[in-house]
C-alpha cells in the first residue's frame, strides 16, 4: 500500500513541475478571447447593417 501512495505522490509531483505544452494552452486561451471578441463585434456589425438596410428600405417605400 505504502508503494501505491509514493507512487501517487511522486506521479502529482511530476505533473505539477512538468511545463510541456503550456505555451500551448496559453495560445488557444489568446485565440479563443479573440475569437469571442470576433463574434461579439460581427454581431454588433450586423445589427448595425440591418438597421440600416431597414431605413434605406423604409425611404425607399416612402419615395415611391
Amino acid at each position: 500500500m505504502k508503494k501505491f501512495w509514493v507512487r501517487i505522490s511522486n506521479e502529482t509531483t511530476r505533473f505539477w513541475k512538468e511545463t510541456d505544452g503550456q505555451d500551448l494552452v496559453e495560445y488557444a486561451l489568446i485565440v479563443a478571447a479573440i475569437a469571442l471578441g470576433m463574434i461579439a463585434a460581427v454581431r454588433g456589425v450586423a445589427n448595425a447593417l440591418s438597421s440600416l438596410y431597414e431605413s434605406i428600405s423604409a425611404a425607399l417605400t416612402l419615395t415611391s
